[in-house]
C-alpha cells in the first residue's frame, strides 16, 4: 500500500483536474493490479469523476448546482421561507456544505496494468464549492490487490 497527501490549490468555485496528480501516485506505487482511493479531507469541497473532453459539461454542472443550492445573503430566505442557519462564515459557506453532502468526498478507481481504469473521457476533479481560493488536502491511497 502507498499513501500520499496532495495539496491542491483551487482558484475558487469550480473544478480542478487532479487526474495527472493521482496517476503520478499510482505510477510511483508500482502497483500493477489494485484499487486507488481518492479522498478530499474537507467539508466544503468534493470529488467527481466526470467528462474531460468538453468543458461545457463542467460549466453546466456548476450552473446546475448553483441553481439547486443557491447562495443567500445573510438573513435572506428563499420564496418558501427557507433560510440557512449557519451563515457566520459568509453566504457561500452553508451552500458549500450542502453541495459537498450532495456529491462525494471519496472516489475509488480500479488499477490494471499499473494504470487507472478510467473511461476514455473521464477525469478526476476536485470540486471547490467556496468562492475564495483554498488549499485542499487530497489523500490518495493505492492498494495492491495481488497481496
Amino acid at each position: 500500500m502507498r499513501q500520499k497527501t496532495l495539496v491542491v490549490a483551487t482558484r475558487g468555485k469550480g473544478f480542478t483536474d487532479i487526474t495527472d496528480l493521482v496517476r503520478d501516485v499510482v505510477r510511483a506505487s508500482g502497483v500493477s493490479t489494485g484499487i486507488c482511493s481518492i479522498f478530499v479531507a474537507h467539508t466544503s469541497a468534493s470529488l467527481v469523476i466526470q467528462e474531460n473532453a468538453d468543458p461545457a459539461v463542467l460549466r453546466d454542472l456548476g450552473r446546475f448546482m448553483d441553481r439547486l443550492v443557491p447562495e443567500l445573503a445573510r438573513g435572506a430566505s428563499l420564496a418558501d421561507g427557507f433560510r440557512y442557519e449557519h451563515d457566520e462564515e459568509g453566504s457561500d459557506d452553508m451552500p458549500a456544505h450542502v453541495r459537498s453532502a450532495l456529491t462525494k468526498t471519496n472516489e475509488t478507481v480500479p488499477i490494471e496494468g499499473g494504470r487507472l481504469l478510467l473511461g476514455t473521457w473521464q477525469g478526476i476533479y476536485l470540486w471547490e464549492h467556496r468562492r475564495a481560493h483554498h488549499e485542499r488536502r487530497v489523500v490518495v491511497t493505492v492498494v495492491d490487490a495481488s497481496l
